[in-house]
């Protein structure tokens, strides 16, 4: 028997739009705005995360929404049908279908399994570790969704274990506290996962974001694949991504930097774990400060990887970001020995890909030095992106040789 839905379809409240501001929405767009909404005291009323039938300003059907009149997104579409009964049965069934996708892509159980409105589950952030999974709720109304969903996640991946990482900045946005808690069994220890053949240790609980960072997998494979015989940088290094991958590709030394030493130690002892610990060191600095330093003292290395966190969390920061990333990869660049390799992304989304790649060119033109881009990339397949919400290519990367 279905279960039922957390809705009420018979008493499901109306948001209408402004004339003429369905357009974008008929088109295939996931959000409306608050300015394009009719906000009536009723709308503004409701509470955060409701359930509503979406419509044109003549009342036309645009489909069910989320809605919450706090943000600047204030709705967000969950489906056409204007009746869609949302509860754990239609969690699941997204659920199912994301799952589908990361089974048919990838043959270990360790990825993004799924990635909000690309896999139409609206402010739902959910990594897979196994048999544990480590979930993201940056909307109001996948808040209210979270006991259902916590049930549709156990029945879909079946795993044991869910870490709720809610303490994101989204969730201020959209009036939500901050925190951090598990459903299911107890997790004690970090869980081990297995990229690209490489063992790594992830903290669901303390480590950055949702423990691991699976957008760069393929990134991480095509750096690797040129570092045998090199020495490496891993700046920003945070569990190791790309420095362990290089090391068991072959590279000669792999230095891996971060300012965080329970991320460095972790890393260190899946050096340990893939018997690399001879070829990997581990150093605690800031990273601006370490590369100004090794250029200092002439210290070089074959193949540079620099992956920042976010420099731009709104668009009143997009200039000081865009300064930050050209004098990071001018640095980053002046360490690259000639004829070695240097890598450079961007997670950023307000960051688009021709101002990042205007920010690699600055950069470049300010050390005199000149090369040839041989890869420009994005997340890998796991984080799919909505055809019409160009918003969520968020990772931007560049892969050079420099003279």
């Amino acid at each position: 028997m279905a279960t039922p839905a957390i809705d009420d379809i018979g008493d499901r409240p109306a948001i209408r739009l402004m004339p003429g501001r369905h357009k974008r929405l008929r088109a295939g767009h996931p959000w409306a705005y608050s300015n394009e909404i009719a906000m009536s005291r009723e709308a503004k009323a409701l509470a955060p995360g409701a359930i509503v039938r979406l419509e044109d300003s003549a009342g036309g059907a645009l489909g069910t929404a989320m809605f919450n009149p706090r943000p600047l997104i204030s709705a967000r579409v969950l489906s056409p049908d204007p009746d869609a009964p949302v509860g754990r049965d239609f969690l699941a069934a997204r659920l199912a279908r994301a799952l589908a996708l990361r089974e048919r892509l990838y043959d270990a159980p360790y990825y993004r399994l799924a990635w909000s409105e690309a896999d139409g589950l609206p402010g739902l952030v959910l990594d897979r570790y196994g048999d544990a999974a480590a979930a993201q709720l940056n909307t109001a109304g996948m808040d209210r969704l979270a006991g259902a969903l916590a049930e549709a996640i156990f029945d879909a991946a079946g795993v044991r274990s869910i870490v709720f990482r809610n303490d994101t900045a989204a969730r201020a946005l959209e009036g939500l506290p901050s925190g951090i808690s598990h459903a299911g069994a107890a997790l004690d220890a970090p869980v081990e996962i297995v990229e690209n053949g490489v063992r790594f240790l992830v903290d669901l609980g303390q480590g950055q974001k949702t423990g691991w960072f699976y957008d760069h997998r393929e990134n991480r494979a095509r750096v690797a694949a040129l570092a045998r015989g090199a020495d490496m940088l891993d700046a920003y290094s945070y569990l190791g991504g790309f420095g362990l991958q290089a090391a068991a590709a072959g590279a000669r030394s792999v230095l891996c930097l971060d300012r965080s030493e329970p991320a460095l130690a972790l890393g260190a002892e899946a050096a340990r774990l893939n018997g690399l610990a001879g070829s990997c060191a581990f150093q605690r600095g800031e990273v601006f400060a370490s590369l100004e330093a090794f250029a200092r003292d002439g210290r070089s290395f074959d193949v540079v990887v620099c992956d920042p966190p976010a420099f731009v969390k709104s668009k009143k920061d997009l200039a000081t970001g865009l300064k930050g990333y050209r004098k990071l990869i001018r640095l980053a660049a002046a360490c690259v020995r000639p004829g070695g390799f240097l890598f450079a992304a961007s997670c950023s989304h307000q960051v688009d890909a021709g101002q990042f790649a205007e920010a690699l060119r600055g950069a470049l033109r300010g050390i005199r030095r000149n090369g040839r881009v041989l890869h420009r990339g994005g997340a890998g397949p796991d984080h799919p992106v909505h055809p019409f919400l160009p918003e969520s290519a968020y990772l931007k990367s560049a892969l050079l040789q420099l003279d």
